[in-house]
C-alpha cells in the first residue's frame, strides 16, 4: 500500500496559505476516504429493548401532550455515531412513535421518505394523501417523500409504531424540510390493499400501458405477508433464507426509492445466514426469541425488539424456539446502494 504524505510533513506557510483560501490537500486525507479493502464504519452493532422503551415511551405520553410534540417520538440512536445522533445506522433513521386515544398526529408532508411499522394497539389510522390506511399490528405503512399524512387513534390504549425514515441522507444533502396543511379529507374507498392488489399477479386492468404509479399500494398487511411467509417456506430448500421483498405491485421494484423492506421466517430451530452487504440495516422482532450475531457481537432478542446491522457486516439469525417459527422485519439501505451503482454482496 502506498505510505502517504501527512498534513505535517507540509510547510506552515503552506498550510496557512491553503487554509486562507479555503483549499485542503487530499492526500493525508485520501484513506479517511477512501480506505483500503473495507470501509471504516462507526455505527455499531447494537440491540434496542422493547421493554426498556415501552415504559419511557409512556411517560413521555404523559410529560407532552401531543401539542407540544407533533410527532411523540423516541429515537435509537447508535451509540458507535456522534454523541446525541438520530440514527440507527449512518443512513437510517428509526424512532418509536406512541399515539393514545383520541389523539391526532397533525397533517404535514417533507422531503425524508417514511415507514411505519405497527408494534402495538388497535383503532390507530394513517391518512396518506387522501387514503385512510388502517394501523394493525405487523403493517407497513407507507408515507413517501412530500405526500401529505396524518395520523390518528379511535380506539382505547396506546398505540405504537415504529417509524423508518431516510432522514439521514436527506438532512446530509441539506434537502431536510417540512410543510405544515389542514387535515385531508379521506377518501370513501378503503386502502388500496383491501380493493385493489389484493393478491400477488394480479393489478387493476386500467392500470395496464399507463404509466406505473410510483406508490399504488401504500399499506401492506401482516396477516397476508405472514401468510405469504408460510407458503413460501413450505416450498424453499432448507438452507435457503425464507425472506419476501416488499415491493410496488405494478412496477415489482422497492417500495421506496432510498430504502428497501422486506420479512424473514426463521423456521423453527432455525439457524440462517444470509449473505455479507454492502447496505446497512435495522432489524424489528415481529414475532418470537432468538439470537443474532452482527460481526461477531452476539445479541439476544425477543418479540419487539430492534437491532442495527452496519455496512459489510456478517450476519447470522438463530430461532430460538424449536416449536415456533420467528419473524422479522427488515429495513435497508440497499435500494439507494442500488440507483448509486456501489450495492455488493459477498460470499462471506
Amino acid at each position: 500500500m502506498t505510505q502517504l504524505g501527512r498534513l505535517e510533513d507540509l510547510p506552515q506557510d503552506y498550510r496557512d496559505a491553503l487554509s486562507a483560501r479555503n483549499l485542503l490537500p487530499l492526500w493525508p486525507m485520501l484513506r479517511g476516504f477512501l480506505p483500503h479493502g473495507r470501509p471504516e464504519r462507526r455505527s455499531s452493532p447494537v440491540l434496542w429493548r422493547y421493554a426498556d422503551i415501552r415504559p419511557l415511551l409512556l411517560e413521555a405520553g404523559r410529560l407532552t401532550p401531543i401539542e407540544k410534540a407533533e410527532r411523540r417520538v423516541l429515537v435509537l440512536s447508535n451509540p458507535g455515531l456522534v454523541p446525541d445522533a438520530a440514527r440507527a445506522t449512518s443512513t437510517i433513521y428509526v424512532g418509536m412513535q406512541l399515539i393514545l386515544p383520541g389523539e391526532t398526529a397533525p397533517n404535514h408532508r417533507h422531503t425524508p421518505s417514511a415507514v411505519r411499522f405497527v408494534v402495538e394497539g388497535e383503532g390507530g389510522f394513517t391518512i396518506v394523501h387522501g387514503e385512510k390506511c388502517p394501523m394493525e399490528r405487523g403493517d407497513l405503512i407507507l408515507t413517501p417523500a412530500l405526500l401529505w399524512h396524518e395520523h390518528g387513534h379511535v380506539g382505547s390504549g396506546p398505540v405504537i409504531w415504529l417509524d423508518a425514515l431516510d432522514l439521514p441522507i436527506v438532512y446530509g444533502a441539506e434537502a431536510s424540510y417540512a410543510l405544515e396543511g389542514p387535515s385531508q379529507a379521506e377518501g370513501n374507498a378503503a386502502d388500496a390493499s383491501q380493493t385493489r392488489y389484493r393478491r400477488a399477479g394480479l393489478v387493476p386492468y386500467g392500470s395496464l400501458g399507463r404509466r406505473k404509479a410510483d406508490y399504488p399500494l401504500l399499506r401492506f398487511p401482516w396477516r397476508e405477508v405472514r401468510e405469504s411467509l408460510i407458503a413460501h417456506a413450505d416450498g424453499s430448500g432448507e438452507r435457503d433464507v425464507v425472506q419476501l421483498a416488499y415491493v410496488n405491485p405494478e412496477t415489482g421494484q422497492e417500495c421506496l426509492p432510498t430504502l428497501g423492506f422486506s420479512a424473514i421466517m426463521l423456521r423453527p430451530g432455525e439457524t440462517a445466514r444470509p449473505p455479507r452487504r454492502s447496505a446497512s440495516a435495522v432489524v424489528h422482532v415481529i414475532e418470537g426469541e432468538g439470537e443474532a450475531e452482527v460481526d461477531g457481537t452476539a445479541l439476544s432478542w425477543s418479540e419487539s425488539d430492534t437491532f442495527a446491522v452496519p455496512t459489510h457486516a456478517s450476519l447470522q439469525l438463530a430461532n430460538r424456539s424449536t416449536r415456533k417459527p420467528a419473524f422479522l422485519f427488515v429495513i435497508d439501505d440497499a435500494p439507494m446502494q442500488r440507483r448509486l451503482g456501489f450495492y455488493e454482496e459477498f460470499d462471506a
